[in-house]
């Protein structure tokens, strides 16, 4: 299935310095990023048709796979001055590169790459930010067997607040942690079919109007995700991601749990990339 990875915002948040143009996508996590991680994480599991949606700083995801380094992440041989490559991460993965506008929302993102999904019934979207350890064919499968429009992928509140129970007389009647409410969160992981894009107004977006349109109909369903879930909306969370990669604790990185997985091979072939 094609995989629509939205990679145009400006993450503010995430920003260094007034001068940094790096889009959000593309901050460090151990020796690749972020996006590069979702994409391994679909690829594991035989996904490895990408569509990109392209905004803020796209110069920057575009030089990094046109001048991809394979040594970065993979074991290789030096031999007489010539490198031979042990295993490859993205030789079999296909890349739409699509500028869909700077500040295009998500559902307007969506909207501009629709061409570019060929008609299938089903395809998958997600944020180019997030990280899991989910269980993607789980996801897919139980979707395929609903007649709905289309599955998100919900998730535990993940703030640290505490929600306060406050009485007239200004006396607290008890706290709770935003973590224990029974609450769920949008976790992205979305799985879609064709009749999104009938709930997508012009320059609309897809959580609060496609998928609320869809809610109201009875033709949105959830998949409850209780493991690992990570977005990477700050520098401070970036930078957890990091530390937690550097100390062999990466739950996302299903990849390297299950072996190589379907995203490796040992073909030295580059990317398949389209513009």
């Amino acid at each position: 299935m094609k995989v629509v990875l939205f990679c145009g915002g400006y993450g503010l948040r995430m920003r260094d310095g007034a001068s940094d143009d790096m889009p959000k996508p593309m901050a460090m996590v151990g020796p690749r990023p972020l996006i590069w991680h979702v994409m391994r994480y679909y690829a594991h599991f035989g996904h490895r048709e990408f569509i990109l949606c392209l905004g803020y700083g796209a110069h920057h995801i575009k030089n990094f796979f046109l001048h991809y380094e394979e040594t970065a992440s993979n074991d290789f041989v030096l031999r007489n001055g010539q490198t031979e490559l042990l295993s490859t991460d993205i030789a079999s993965w296909t890349i739409t590169f699509v500028q869909t506008g700077i500040e295009s929302p998500i559902g307007e993102r969506l909207r501009r790459v629709r061409h570019h999904l060929d008609g299938d019934e089903m395809f998958l979207a997600n944020y180019a930010d997030v990280l899991t350890d989910a269980p993607l064919p789980e996801m897919i499968d139980g979707f395929a067997q609903r007649d709905a429009g289309a599955s998100m992928m919900v998730v535990p509140p993940q703030s640290s607040f505490h929600c306060v129970d406050l009485g007239d007389d200004g006396l607290v009647g008890g706290i709770t942690a935003v973590s224990e409410l029974p609450l769920w969160e949008n976790g992205g992981y979305f799985v879609l079919r064709q009749e999104i894009f009938d709930h997508i107004p012009e320059n609309g977006d897809l959580v609060a109007d496609a998928c609320a349109q869809l809610a109201k109909r009875g033709r949105l369903v959830a998949h409850q995700h209780c493991g690992f879930w990570k977005p990477t909306d700050t520098v401070k969370e970036r930078a957890a991601l990091d530390a937690a990669y550097a100390r062999g604790d990466r739950p996302w990185a299903v990849w390297e749990r299950d072996g190589a997985g379907a995203g490796a091979t040992g073909s030295r072939d580059g990317a398949g990339a389209r513009a």
